[in-house]
């Protein structure tokens, strides 16, 4: 499905929109509902991931394929290989079976999984057999995923003897292992946090309980974008948020300061305001802690030409597309002066064209591309490729973009 873009220029834009459940918190309920019967969930993210994790694990299907569910391939290996009597083998999409996976496997083999690989190392398919596990210590890299982290962390509650996890190099992305660690501790699950230690203490049952996942910061960043780029005045109420979030991408609150967009807080709920245009001053921020909302940003500062500098980015090369390698792609269709190294983006100040694109945005499988070049429909119409992608996090996206003012043909 491809789509075309646009919208009224002057328009001030006020709405109140429901986002589904974050798709990173809900993908750790589940596999600790799963390890914990005495939790229910409410607020469940409606994504494409969620629904795979779910479908995962429920089927008695010795393949499981989770497609593009990056979340849901790291988080179930650690499943599965603790989950005696069971055999499996774990599969995804083919840009899955190129995200890699060795630094997971190895931590896991270190603790006595049956781990092997059915095609090439390192990557997925991967065959786990079940297994006891009561080895009690493990060293992972902490600089490539903290996803591989919080797989680990996930199961260790479970474990015999609990597990303690010693963090090799710098830590990215500390806040997902913070949302781990506070679900956990919701649970009444002992845990501590130490420079590079980490130890997660047994649990054998927990007390029945039921836990509100909070709304996905990360499907917020695109009504920050769209705020930023209206007229002074226009607002978007976002629900359901909270002030003491979980969620690393919360730090767009801050972040869009610079763009003249203001954040109100209220009972479950966000407004964002446009309250002053962008300061033109550049922008420059580390985002290792928040990589998922660089795309937005980097959208953000082109469309309203500002100079910016990310960096903390080298995470994005193995996301659901090389991402870095894609922002350069497209963005430079529009003209934007534009360069990247492994890990940084930067972008000169640039004046976006009058007319609409030649050639369509691409969206190389990757649900972010999509929501995150969509804003630009306020300022010149645009053509977005499999613009169905979205699911992938954010069933109701395109709807609430008709919402928000932006019209949508469908070819």
């Amino acid at each position: 499905m491809n789509i075309l873009l646009q919208t009224l220029a002057n328009k001030k834009i006020t709405e109140k929109i429901t986002i589904s459940g974050s798709k990173s918190e809900s993908n750790r309920l589940l596999i600790l509902q799963k390890l914990f019967p005495e939790i229910s969930i409410e607020n469940l993210s409606d994504s494409d991931d969620s629904v795979h994790m779910q479908h995962a694990l429920s089927t008695q299907n010795e393949l499981i394929d989770i497609g593009h569910a990056g979340t849901a391939m790291r988080f179930l290996t650690s499943y599965f290989a603790t989950n005696a009597d069971r055999e499996i083998v774990l599969t995804g999409s083919e840009r899955m079976q190129n995200r890699p996976i060795k630094i997971l496997v190895d931590a896991l083999q270190d603790l006595g999984a049956n781990i092997t690989y059915e095609d090439k190392i390192g990557f997925p398919p991967i065959r786990i057999s079940g297994t006891k596990i009561t080895k009690e210590s493990v060293k992972i890299n902490g600089n490539v995923s903290s996803q591989y982290i919080s797989s680990l962390l996930l199961i260790a509650p479970k474990l015999e003897n609990g597990l303690k996890i010693e963090l090799l190099g710098e830590i990215t992305s500390i806040p997902y292992i913070q949302m781990t660690l506070s679900l956990l501790h919701q649970l009444g699950i002992e845990t501590t946090f130490e420079g590079n230690i980490i130890q997660v203490f047994p649990k054998k049952a927990i007390q029945k309980q039921t836990i509100v996942v909070e709304s996905d910061w990360s499907s917020a960043s695109y009504f920050y974008s769209i705020i930023a780029l209206s007229e002074i005045g226009s607002a978007i109420t976002l629900s359901a948020y909270k002030k003491e979030s979980l969620q690393g991408d919360s730090c767009l609150a801050t972040i869009y300061e610079h763009f003249g967009v203001e954040t109100i807080f209220s009972e479950n709920a966000i407004t964002l305001k446009k309250v002053q245009q962008s300061t033109k001053e550049s922008l420059k921020i580390d985002l290792k802690n928040a990589p998922d909302i660089a795309q937005t940003i980097a959208v953000t500062c082109f469309a309203e030409g500002i100079a910016c500098e990310l960096s903390g980015l080298h995470t994005l090369k193995i996301k659901e597309t090389d991402r870095l390698e894609a922002l350069y792609d497209e963005l430079s269709k529009f003209g934007a002066n534009i360069t990247i190294t492994e890990n940084s983006l930067s972008i000169g100040i640039s004046s976006l064209p009058l007319e609409g694109l030649g050639e369509a945005i691409k969206t190389y499988n990757d649900h972010r591309m999509a929501m995150a070049f969509a804003p630009l429909a306020l300022k010149v119409p645009i053509k977005i490729l499999n613009a169905e992608v979205v699911t992938k996090s954010y069933q109701k996206f395109w709807e609430d973009m008709q919402q928000v003012g932006i019209e949508i043909q469908y070819n």
